[in-house]
This record gives C-alpha cells, structure tokens and sequence, in this order.
C-alpha cells in the first residue's frame, strides 16, 4: 500500500478540543488540482468529524471522500496520537507520535505500529536545514494562552474590586478567527490608553520567559496593549516610582499602559560562588555550581508570571513552592501564572496540574497551564501547519521505499515497515536498560555482578543529532554492560539532552577505554559541532566511580526496598541510608552491635508508579536510587524484592496483601505502618513456615502509641499491678502558631480520608459499661480535654473507631474498666464539622446543580446548600451574618455560637467566591475536599505537630496504693529554618518508626517470625530507645 498516492485524513479522537487538522480543503484542492503526475497524490479520503474546524461538506466540495475507511490509503495523516485501534497494516503514518525519546507512556503505540509492519513519521522529527523544526504550533500556544489570560486576569481583578478593560476580553476560542481575537484586545489596549487603569493595580508588570516561538507568540499578543518594555533591573526603580505617587496621594491617577520585562537565565541564577561571573555554558554544564536569585530579584515585582521556557529537573526551578508562598505572605505583587509551557510539578513548582480550555484557571493566584493551547485558533493553526506539510505530503504519499526520501524526510521516520529505522535504534536499546521498565531494568544494586563500575553523565543534542547512537554503540562494542539510570529530553532542536548511565565491567582497564572513547566523541569535531553557536553538541562527565573488589575494608551491603513516594518515605530513606555515618552512631549504640554499625552500608531503593515522585524522594540522599515500580504488577515487583533485604511498604493497605505475596515467594522480610487487616492475618502461619518477619502497624498510629502503651502496661504487671483504666489520645495537629483558621486544623494530604474517618462510628469501655456511638453522631460526640503536661492546649477528642480490640491486643481486656482510644483535635472543632456534616457539606449523593455543562460558582453552590432565596440585588449582600441565619432557620443548629462558628468556616473556605466548580467535582463532598485542599494547607515555614498521650491506672494488691502512670510525645515539623530538609511531624513519626523496624531486623534484633506487631519487648524497647536518641520527646511520669 505504500506509495499508492492515496491520502487519508484521520479524525480526532484523543481530545474533544481537538479542531485541527493536517491538510485543509484549499490544501487538498491543491493536491488533487495537481494530479498524481505533478503532486503525487490521487485521492484523498477524510474521516467523518462534526468537531473538525473544517466541515466535511467542505472537503468533498473540492474532491475528497469522506469514509470511515481509510483502508485503501497508503499514507494516513492525523495531529495527535490516534487510538491503538485505528492503526492499520502495512501504511504509513505522519502524527506527533511522542515515542522517539522511548517515551513510556507511549510505548504501546509504537509497539502497535511495529506489530502491523506500519511506517511511522512524526512531524516533531522534521527539521529543516537552519536546525529548526519546520511543523510546529508554539506561536499558536503563545497567542492562545495569552488571550485566554488576559481575559481571567479581568476576572481576577473584579473579584479584587477593580473594574477594568480586560473584563471584556473572552477566551481564544471564543472568536472565530485570530485576527478577530486580535481585534478584541486592540480594543482592550485602545481603552486602557485612553482610559487608563486603577493606580491600585499598577505598575502592571508582565514577566516573560523563554526566547522561543511560545513566547513569541505571547509577546506578540502583549505588544498589542500600550505598553513598554523594562530592563530587569530597572524594576525596583519602577515599582519605586509607582509608590513615590501613591504616597503623594495620588491615588486617582490612571495609568495608561502595561510593563513588559523578558528574562533570561542570567536572571534567575548566580554563581554560588561570589567571585565568579555568570557564565552561560558553564550554567548548562554545571547548573549545581548556581543558586536561583529569580525570587528575589524579579518576582518580587512581577504581576503576571508568563512562563514559556523549557526546564530540566537538573536546573534550580524558577519559583518553588515555598517561594511562592513567602512571596505572597510579603506582599508580592503577583496575580498570575500564565504557564504556557505546561510543565507540571517543573520550572514552576506550584503548578501540579493541567487546566483545560473550558475551565483554564486554578487557585488563589489564578494559574493557567493548558496543554491543547494551539486548538483555540484550530482555522490558523491548521492553515499554518498545511501550508507547510503540502510541500512535501505528495512525496511521502507516493514513496515506496525509504531511501526515496528527502534525508529530511528520511530522518523523521522512526519505523518503516514493521522495523525501527537505524538512526532510532537506540529507542529498542534504551527500553532494554529502560530505567522506567522494572522488567529490563534493576537497580544499582546489579552492578555487583560486575567489579567496578562508573556512573556517566552525557549532556548534548543526543537525540536530535543521534549521538545517543553512537554512544551506546562505544558501550555494547566493548562489550561492558550498561544501564540507563535517568535522562531529561529537550523539547525542542536548541534544547540540550541529559542521560545518566551506568556501565560496569570486570576489567578497570576496559572501562577507563570506554570512558576515553565516549570522551573522544565529544572532543568538538565537524560532525559534532553546532554550526550556529559553535559549540560541542555531547559532553561527557564521569562522576562517580565504584568498585567492588573485596578487601580488608569492604563493608557488608544491606539493601531495603522502600515502596512509595509520599511524605513519610524521605525521612525513612535518609534515617536508614545514614547507618555506618557517625551521626547515626548515637541513635544506635544501645540497640545495635558497633559491628553492625561498623560494617554495614545500607542502600535504598525508592520505588514508585511515577517515576519522578520517587527520584524526589531520592534525589541528594547518598546510596539511594529511585525506580518506576508498578505494585500491582506482580512480576516487577519480584523482579525488585528479589534484590533486597527488606522491604518497607508505605503504599495504602489495599496494596499489602500483593507486596506480602512476593516477599513470601521470596523470603523476604516485610515493614508495615498500616493496621493488620484479615488479608494480613492470614499471611501468618505462612510467613513462619517461610521463616519471614511481617512486621506491621510500625507507624505512629499505629506504631508508637502500641509501643508506649506495652512499655507501661508491662511494667505495671512486672510489678504485680492490674491495671484499672487505658486512656489514649493521639491526633495529628497544625502547631498552636499555625492552627490559624476558623477550625483550627490543617491537611498536609487529600482532606477526603480525613473526614471519611470522621464519620466512621466507635466503641469504647467506660466504667465497666461498653459504649457506642453512631458514624453519624462522632463529631457531636467531641468532649474537651486538657492534657496535664500540656495546659495551654484547648483540646476535645473524639472516640476512635472500636477501643476494645486493643484490651485483647494489650492483654487487660478482662482487668481494665475503662479502655478508650480518642483523636485529638483543638476544641469547636467537632461542633463546626458536625454542623457542616448535617447541612450536607460531606454527602456524596449527586447535586443537580453540579451536572450541568454551566458550571456554578461556589456562590451558587451555597445558596443552593443553604436554600437562601435571593434576588439580583441582594445576592450581593449574602455574607456570614446571612449564613448564621440561615444555618439557625434550617435546624440544624441550636445554638448561635456554633451557628456563627460554622459561618466563619464557610466564608473562610471561599464559599462566597464567584469562582467556578470544575468540573471533576460532582457532589457537595468533592467540592467541600477541593475547598479544604485549597485553604487548609500549611504555608512556608508553618509547623505541623504529633501529640500523642497515654493514662493508665494501675491498681496493686496487698493495699499498696494506686498509681496513674502518663507518658506523652510531643512532635513539631522541621521546617527549613535550621537549614535541614523540611519534615512534617506527621512524616517523621511514621516514617522513622518505619525505618526502625527494618532496621531492627537487619540487625538481627527481631528473632520472631510471622505477622508481628510492636507489642513484645525486643521490638518496642529497642525502637523506643532509637526514637528518643533521634530526638523524639517521650516523656514519662507516674503520680
């Protein structure tokens, strides 16, 4: 089918956006117009669409066939990706595949393509001979997120009580053509030079990054505002002025045009060392040696952040979170973040998540980052793209072979006829040692097969230029092996690639030949030298160097497998990856053998289904590598356990029972922090027979509430007491400093499991009498507290799920009265969430209002919620007064304090914002989690903090008297204050228990097999004292 002349034009399926197309019909009528004698093309067949920019009538106007069936072409266009289903045999494709960097997720279409013998072309590939691409929509993305911004910042500005000309601005794809989009901010630009805007709001500065055709793009857009351009260090001096007039009083001038400033990498990074200039190669190179000034010295004065550059992990991001959030609590200006690049969790931390054209903005600071940018001006984008791609479509459609081809051309096909084309033969090699593909790829820890291995770095245009070819050719010729450990694509032909390998070899000698000979390949050349800014194109960098072969020193390598990627898995990597360092020496000392201490290094690997979370956890710790491992994939996972010691599962408990299957199939031993549940329990008998410890509940709580409360119960037995009454409380608590919203509580995770916990329902034994208290009635349940130690802390606790169980746990079931677990919380806090709770904040049942295509504001939702009738008119003057008394007419509430309690609550979750839903939410208890996500979250340097606090009555025979034993742990986060990692506390006391316990039975401390918990001595008593010599506070007393 090949060379045919047939044409066929795929229909969208990946987006519903998606309007663009390849070929339009004036293209086409081109191509036909020619003859297959002048253009090569014969026919043209065009799947049916009714959201395609161009209509179908169109295309069968000028001689297309419209059909489903594109089986009788020979060559078939499409934009995007198109379903695995739509691939045929035998035909060639042209689409942006997202597959020659052996892109993960996208590997199964490639798999498809060499399956069905199909020849693929992405037009990513083409470039022309200036090195650039010549099929590209970045312009488009620039003009589209501009316009789409521009529009909400009208809307922000409203909601902050100023009236501007920007509110009359719609979305990109509101217009029908460009120029018309163009013409509506004309219009804009035109009101604000006559009109001019509020003195409040300016200087009105928008801050660019990024040199390429994104930016461009905006820019263009910007420059059609009055506007002028300032030199990044002349924004102090504006921002100077602007003050200088508002403290003359003159509050009422407008101001009659906008700020533009473009940054380059020379703003947002200096040397660390003070000496040095900065020096843009050395940057690229060296990006460890620069600390990241854009913080201090421009956003500090920026208004609207448009972000268009390309970002590598390896560099310091423009803005992290903490930054952000310092910033604004100075009083930075800023309003915006137009990142049109739409690099999650990138360049700008903060933005961790996609937004859509309908929907393009999130957060307090309004936030854009759409990834379909171009689509909104599909009839231009389209134009542009066609104009380009009939140049040569007639020659891929009548081009039999590969060598018929353009080198062009040539270079852009990944895979012809069923088989990857030479220069994308690394693609096949890279998935082999594929650092994302536990099944080709273990870890570091392999490298012991071999005597001395070395860890490269290459940097340069390795794929783009294919060098990566030629790289691994030097690798596999010498016949040393090699693995990929990590790398970083540029996205565009300017942008430099970064990829760690690491090759090992028992032979030193061989291994320093390879390292020479991948030297040499960077030595500048006339193959390997940028002709435009003359510079080498590969750099290669040895920077670490192991060797295996024993001797007197060698220590013995203890390896531990840490599943997860959340906050409590950094603090158990770099807590076990210390042992054998002399700061671990004091925590270990009374636990663990000097031998032990001595002579073992612990290495750590991180395993997590997304990559990038795991190498954050990892990232700066010494012996710890970071792996993609799917826990659901049995297979992957043993391919990893079967490499370790130990495994630590700090996965949700769904996924214990298949990570406990493979430890048992492996004899591998297994550190839980979550409950035992009856899938776990089950495990035991076998994990003896197979000589295995399962060690769970190895947390806080549960963990070290388990371990505290058997240090005093046993040592009241020991000394013949029974012990009369067990009273715990523990609870997870913002410090008294940060506890500073209406509920006194904050959420370093998704609120959702919180208040699902809030409603299940609990047992307890109070004087002999067991009590139970409904799901539905737990918040109303709450009791204050003062905690002796702890007077200043105004506290209430709620029961905790059924308190009984651990009278059997703890061996007093049948002497202690009293047995009561409680969760601690700062008091009104039960009041407040029972109310919201019975005005339906937490129901799950679907809201009409929240099925509509027209999205309601949270203003809607709450007049909905609370059944508050409204007019126009007084619509606007809804506020807490009105929600008190709604809440007091709806019976909900009796009493007024909590009424108005509860109303503060909801203002202060931004319920009276006129803001959209997104979509996503469809329920009242998705929109209450998005509210809670969003307003209770800790800022900057804001501490969390763990209490946890045990009473027990001890009664003695023979009269002696009765004694009442307390013991506490209080935590607070460690913030980046002292210039350490910062920890939340909630991380540190599950975290660190975690890592305990496998250490515990690397040390050979825990002889016990079987599902264990850390009730008996020769768990709890060690651990206890490894958590107080770290530096946790357990405190004991006895009255």
């Amino acid at each position: 089918m090949l060379g045919n002349g047939i044409v066929g034009i795929l229909s969208e399926s990946t987006n519903k956006w998606e309007r663009r197309v390849p070929l339009t019909p004036s293209h086409c009528a081109w191509l036909l117009h020619g003859g297959s004698g002048k253009t090569g093309i014969s026919r043209i067949i065009v799947q049916p669409s009714t959201k395609r920019i161009h209509h179908d009538a169109l295309y069968e106007d000028v001689g297309c066939e419209v059909s489903e069936d594109l089986s009788e072409c020979g060559l078939i266009l499409g934009i995007k990706q198109p379903k695995l289903e739509m691939i045929l045999p035998d035909r060639a494709y042209a689409f942006f595949s997202h597959t020659h960097k052996a892109q993960r997720e996208n590997m199964p279409l490639l798999d498809k393509v060499l399956s069905e013998r199909a020849t693929l072309l992405d037009y990513e590939l083409i470039v022309g001979d200036h090195g650039k691409r010549l099929l590209a929509f970045g312009r488009f993305a620039g003009r589209a997120g501009m316009i789409d911004f521009l529009s909400g910042l009208g809307q922000r500005f409203l909601s902050l009580g100023y009236s501007t000309p920007f509110l009359s601005l719609g979305a990109s794809y509101m217009y029908s053509s460009l120029a018309m989009a163009k013409a509506a901010v004309i219009s804009v630009g035109e009101e604000i030079a006559t009109m001019g805007l509020p003195s409040g709001i300016c200087p009105l500065v928008f801050v660019f990054t990024g040199a390429g055709n994104v930016s461009q793009g905006a820019r263009e857009i910007f420059q059609l505002l009055p506007h002028t351009f300032v030199d990044p260090i002349r924004l102090p001096e504006l921002f100077e002025m602007a003050k200088n007039v508002r403290e003359a009083g003159r509050t009422s001038k407008r101001v009659c045009q906008v700020y533009g400033c473009i940054v380059t990498c020379q703003d947002m990074v200096e040397p660390k060392d003070p000496s040095k200039l900065f020096d843009k190669a050395d940057y690229y190179a060296h990006p460890e040696h620069y600390r990241p000034i854009f913080h201090e010295k421009i956003a500090p004065f920026a208004s609207v952040l448009v972000n268009c550059m390309y970002w590598e992990k390896r560099y310091p991001r423009l803005l992290t979170t903490v930054q952000l959030q310092d910033l604004m609590r100075n009083g930075c200006p800023l309003l915006g973040i137009s990142d049109i690049s739409c690099d999650i969790g990138g360049s700008i931390e903060f933005i961790n998540q996609t937004t859509f054209i309908d929907s393009p903005f999130f957060s307090g600071v309004i936030c854009s980052a759409v990834d379909i940018l171009p689509t909104e001006f599909a009839r231009e984008a389209s134009q542009h793209f066609g104009d380009i791609l009939s140049e040569f479509v007639g020659v891929l459609a009548s081009s039999k072979y590969l060598k018929e081809l353009p080198m062009h051309l040539r270079r852009a096909c990944i895979v012809h006829g069923g088989s990857v084309t030479s220069l994308f033969e690394y693609i096949p090699r890279m998935r082999n040692s594929n650092h994302e593909d536990p099944s080709r790829n273990l870890p570091n820890i392999q490298s012991e097969k071999m005597k001395h291995t070395t860890l490269i770095s290459l940097s340069g245009h390795l794929f783009d230029q294919f060098l990566i070819n030629e790289a691994l050719d030097i690798i596999e010729a010498a016949g040393v092996s090699f693995k990929l450990v990590k790398f970083d694509v540029g996205q565009s032909t300017k942008a430099m690639s970064y990829s760690e390998l690491e090759i090992g070899a028992d032979d030193k000698a061989l291994l320093d030949k390879v390292i020479d000979s991948l030297a040499s390949l960077a030595h500048p050349s006339e193959s390997h030298v940028d002709s435009i800014n003359n510079v080498v194109t590969l750099k290669v960098v040895k920077f670490k160097e192991m060797s295996l072969e024993k001797d007197n020193d060698t220590k013995t390598e203890a390896v531990i497998l840490i599943l997860g990627a959340g906050r409590v898995c950094r603090p158990a990597a770099e807590f076990l990856t210390s042992i054998g360092c002399g700061s671990s020496k004091k925590w270990l000392k009374s636990c663990l053998t000097e031998d032990f201490q001595e002579n073992t290094c612990v290495k750590v690997i991180v395993g997590s289904l997304f990559l990038k979370d795991a190498q954050e956890v990892a990232e700066g710790i010494p012996n710890a590598t970071a792996v993609q491992l799917d826990a659901l994939n049995h297979q992957s996972l043993c391919n990893y356990i079967s490499l370790v010691d130990v495994v630590i599962s700090l996965l949700p408990p769904s996924f214990h029972s298949n990570v406990a299957s493979a430890c048992l199939q492996l004899r591998k031993h297994l550190v839980t922090a979550s409950y035992v549940d009856d899938s776990m329990s089950k495990l035991d008998e076998m994990a003896k027979s197979s000589g295995v410890t399962f060690l769970c509940e190895m947390g806080l709580d549960p963990g070290i509430d388990h371990m505290m409360a058997m240090k005093m119960i046993n040592q009241a037995h020991v000394r013949g007491g029974k012990i009369k009454s067990f009273i715990s409380y523990c609870g997870g608590l913002p410090s008294p400093d940060a506890a500073n919203n209406p509920i006194g509580y904050k959420f370093s995770w998704s609120p959702a499991g919180a208040i699902r916990s809030g409603r299940n329902p609990a047992t307890y034994k109070h004087h002999g009498e067991i009590k139970h208290v409904d799901g539905d009635s737990l918040y109303d349940s709450a009791s204050k507290l003062r905690i002796p130690d702890f007077p200043a802390f105004a506290l209430e606790c709620l029961p905790n799920r059924n308190s009984l169980v651990y009278g059997d746990l703890y061996g007093i079931g049948n002497e202690a009265l009293t047995i009561f677990r409680g969760t601690l919380r700062y008091e009104g806090f039960g009041e407040i969430m029972g109310t919201l709770a019975r005005l339906g904040f937490f129901s799950t049942e679907a809201i009409p209002i929240l099925e509509n295509e027209i999205r309601p504001t949270y203003r809607n939702f709450i007049l909905e919620l609370l059944n508050i009738q409204t007019t126009i008119l007084a619509e606007t003057k809804i506020g807490e007064k009105e929600i008190e008394e709604s809440i007091i007419a709806l019976g909900f509430c009796k009493e007024r304090d909590t009424a108005s309690k509860t109303a503060k609550t909801i203002v202060f979750l931004g319920f009276l914002e006129r803001t959209e839903i997104p979509l996503f939410c469809k329920c009242a208890f998705d929109v209450t989690c998005l509210r809670m996500e969003e307003r209770l979250v800790y800022l900057g340097t804001e501490q969390d903090m763990v209490l946890l606090h045990h009473e027990i009555e001890v009664d003695f025979p023979n009269g002696r008297p009765s004694e009442k034993h307390r013991a506490t742990l209080l935590e607070l986060g460690r913030t980046n204050k002292e210039k350490e990692k910062p920890y939340t506390a909630m991380a540190l006391t599950v975290g660190i228990p975690a890592a305990i316990g496998a250490l515990l039975i690397l040390g050979k401390k825990v002889e016990a097999t079987g599902v264990l918990r850390p009730i008996d001595p020769e768990i709890y008593l060690p651990a206890l004292d490894i958590l107080e010599a770290y530096g946790f506070k357990l405190v004991e007393k006895i009255d």
